[in-house]
């Protein structure tokens, strides 16, 4: 049965990336002082993900349409990401995103609703 679920996840995920490819949000265009502040902001959160995560899917298309560089790192796929998402965040669990404080603690956000609405009301 552990097969048959794996076998049928695979191509349901293929349809949600392709699906989100086509679908995808566009980037807005902001002021180049507006874009550096955004970029300088966001260069400490990185984002862990699997790419065929529905919810993953669904911060990222976000994070597109909040026109945010945050990094993504594939945990399923990188051993050094995943390592990093279980011994530092204390979870196996995406998505994730981490945080850098500005007194160099990092805060592991999980779930795209908390996520999402973190980003919504820090850069909406």
């Amino acid at each position: 049965m552990k097969y048959f679920f794996r076998l049928i996840r695979w191509p349901l995920g293929q349809i949600i990336i392709f699906i989100d490819w086509i679908t995808r949000p566009a980037i807005p265009v902001f002021p180049a002082e507006k874009r550096a502040e955004l970029d300088a902001t966001t260069s400490a959160m990185k984002l862990y993900h699997f790419k065929q995560c529905p919810f993953c899917v669904k911060t990222r298309r976000r994070i597109r349409r909040l026109g945010l560089n945050i990094e993504t790192r594939d945990a399923r796929n990188d051993p050094q990401w995943n390592s990093e998402l279980v011994n530092q965040g204390g979870r196996y669990q995406v998505p994730c995103l981490r945080l850098v404080q500005q007194d160099g603690s990092m805060e592991w956000m999980y779930g795209s609703d908390n996520i999402i609405n973190y980003l919504d009301q820090r850069f909406g």
